[in-house]
């Protein structure tokens, strides 16, 4: 009974989308309030019944009702609780739905709280959303139907694919969708402008909230993601330039440089064209990853579906969506007046920078990753582009763009001083030469530009310091006066300082893990002992046990630095006869912001077990990194400005609009 209530809720959904993407637009033609409120109405009741659809479906995976399909092919009986729900979204079907709520649930949110927004402008945007959910439920019923039952209930099912079973799962994917979802909102705001034909600095503030929500949260479910293949997959990397990672990495390039622009936009009502651009191509990148990933024409630890149906229904969507939304902005995109005019050297001219690089970076990896595929459609060759490629194309571009980042707040609206400017920044280039001055001389090994490409991210880092050291007049005033300018800044601008710096950490952790890194691999018994970057690691022994479903091997190691013990590891390999496969199951010794990292590879013959052991100096940096630039994002939205949005129009405006 709870299937079938969950797959009712599900169609009164797209019934309520249905009529949330036509009467809204119909008002907004009529000038009728009434029936462009029904877009608000809508909205929330669409979240409602879409959440419990998506709450029905939890519930018959706790319960373990086998009867279910997708409860069958994803569950066990004894799978731990935590990850009965994590699997709901650990398939396709699962997956889909929690797309669709998370989307109905930003609906509901600009619905709830976009009272100040233009009643037809409102309208216009949750038309556009349900337009977009329509689609996907409709994707869903006809093709991934997540409540199907079967007519031969088994006892047990087959369990969820073992490397899914795992903490990060419950944190990546709704992190990753909260951020690819998200960015739907910057679509329809630019719709709705250009069906409207009006966007102006206004516009902008009502936008950029939204954007940099989704922006802080696909920061996070990237950075997640990352984390978890490093310690759940057993190879050792945080990054390998797979396809549907960089279906991840291009939305968010583009969503960086969307925020930048917008920022233009607000402040200086300029760039308005290319902000909207960038806003429907945010989230068209974020429908390609939607693709890559459930179409069947990529291989991935991350990709679910197989079945072609399911690619051409969802290419289907791709070309409806991307190719109407670009149509539209080509018709619409010349009527749209230019805003006040810049210098080139300005911080809008920074912006501007940033932008061009931003875009092309993200214009290497769309080449990079959708070249092979389309190279196998048309011919039948079968390519690799891997990351030779990518970090030949793609560093490159952030070097330049990694020097300009410093300058961007130190410069004047509309006409800045680049000289005074790098003035300013002496500082933070004498703190980078020292950094590559101490590593040239203390540190041996690794590739020559490593101690530039460290000194490069303190000059980021630094400049960002310097920044903040400018507005608040430190070692110029009192201690008194810079507390109460520090004070009295706003949030945003210590939130584009921790961003800023979060860029420069990152990648001194990227840097040293891949120009420092050292690794033993080789196969070891009870007693035998590894040394290791000054480290020395003894295989105590192996034991077998029991999991809640699985079988584990666990090895103990003791780890010793200078004849001292510093702590015990157990990795360790499981097995899942439900499954019939196995995982590998890392374990980290954190130092500081460097892990050893140890990883079990098959038994031997003689007793013995293959083994990885790598030392990872500042590994940790790299995900620091984002977090940093994630709680930059957060301070920055919790700005007054941002919070209040845009001024709410006085009753008499409000009503001539609706009468327009």
């Amino acid at each position: 009974m709870i299937a079938e209530a969950g797959h009712y809720a599900l169609v009164l959904a797209l019934g309520l989308a249905l009529i949330q993407a036509t009467v809204p637009v119909l008002g907004a033609r009529l000038r009728d309030p009434a029936l462009m409120n029904v877009a608000r109405s809508a909205a929330l009741a669409q979240l409602l019944f879409v959440g419990l659809s998506f709450t029905a479906l939890v519930f018959l995976h706790v319960t373990s009702d086998f009867s279910v399909a997708n409860v069958f092919e994803n569950s066990h009986s004894m799978k731990p609780l935590l990850y009965k729900i994590t699997g709901v979204w650990g398939n396709h079907e699962g997956s889909m739905l929690l797309w669709v709520s998370i989307l109905a649930l930003f609906g509901g949110l600009v619905a709830a709280f976009g009272n100040n927004l233009p009643l037809s402008l409102r309208a216009h945007v949750l038309a556009v959303q349900a337009w977009v959910a329509t689609a996907f439920y409709l994707f869903i019923l006809i093709t991934s139907n997540p409540f199907l039952r079967l007519d031969d209930p088994p006892i047990e099912g087959r369990d969820l694919n073992p490397v899914l079973q795992d903490i990060g799962l419950a944190v990546h994917p709704p992190m990753l969708y909260l951020g690819y979802v998200g960015f739907s909102i910057s679509f329809s705001f630019a719709i709705a402008a250009l069906i409207e034909g009006r966007v102006d600095a206004a516009w902008a503030r009502w936008v950029r909230p939204w954007t940099l929500v989704a922006w802080i949260f696909l920061t996070l479910g990237i950075a997640m993601g990352s984390y978890w293949a490093y310690y759940e997959l057993g190879w050792g990397g945080w990054w390998f330039w797979d396809p549907v990672e960089n279906a991840s990495l291009m939305p968010w390039l583009a969503g960086t440089a969307l925020l930048h622009s917008a920022v233009v936009m607000e402040k200086r009502n300029a760039l308005k064209v290319w902000t909207i651009l960038l806003s429907i191509l945010t989230f068209s990148l974020s429908l390609l990853g939607t693709f890559l990933v459930r179409s069947g024409v990529l291989t991935s630890v991350h990709a679910f579906a197989t079945d072609p149906t399911r690619g051409v229904f969802i290419l289907l969507i791709l070309c409806i969506f991307i190719g109407g939304s670009l149509s539209l902005y080509a018709s619409r995109a010349s009527s749209l007046k230019q805003g006040g005019l810049f210098a080139p050297i300005s911080r809008e001219g920074a912006l501007v920078l940033n932008n061009l690089f931003l875009t092309t970076a993200c214009a290497t990896v769309f080449i990079g990753t959708l070249y092979p595929l389309a190279l196998e459609v048309l011919t039948g060759d079968k390519i690799s582009v891997g990351a030779p490629f990518f970090n030949l194309t793609f560093g490159p571009l952030f070097v330049p763009l990694l020097l300009a980042v410093p300058f961007g707040p130190l410069l004047a609206w509309k006409r800045g001083d680049l000289a005074g400017a790098a003035q300013r920044l002496i500082a933070a280039g004498v703190a980078a030469l020292i950094a590559m001055a101490l590593l040239w001389s203390f540190v041996h090994g690794g590739s020559t530009l490593a101690p530039l490409a460290i000194g490069l991210a303190v000059f980021v880092i630094a400049g960002a310091g310097v920044d903040l050291v400018e507005r608040i007049g430190l070692f110029r005033n009192p201690l008194g006066i810079v507390w109460r300018r520090a004070r009295g800044l706003p949030r945003s601008t210590w939130g584009t300082a921790f961003a800023h710096a979060g860029v420069g950490v990152a990648l001194i952790g990227i840097v040293c893990e891949t120009t420092w890194n050292s690794e033993y691999i080789g196969t070891m018994s009870a007693g035998q002992s590894a040394k290791l970057a000054g480290y020395e690691l003894k295989l105590d022994g192996l034991q077998s046990r029991q999991g809640p479903n699985f079988r584990e091997l666990l090895a103990q190691f003791t780890v010793t630095e200078a004849g001292r013990p510093i702590g015990v590891m157990n990795p360790s390999k499981r097995s899942f006869a439900a499954r019939g496969s196995s995982t590998s199951e890392a374990a980290l010794l954190t130092r500081g912001v460097s892990q050893l990292y140890v990883s079990l590879g098959e038994p031997a013959a003689d007793g013995g077990i293959a083994v990885r052991i790598y030392h990872k100096p500042m590994v940790l940096l790299i995900w620091f990194g984002p977090l940093l630039m994630a709680f930059g994002g957060l301070l920055s939205l919790s700005d007054r400005r941002l919070r209040v949005g845009a001024p709410k129009p006085a009753r008499q405006a409000r009503g001539l609009q609706a009468a327009e």
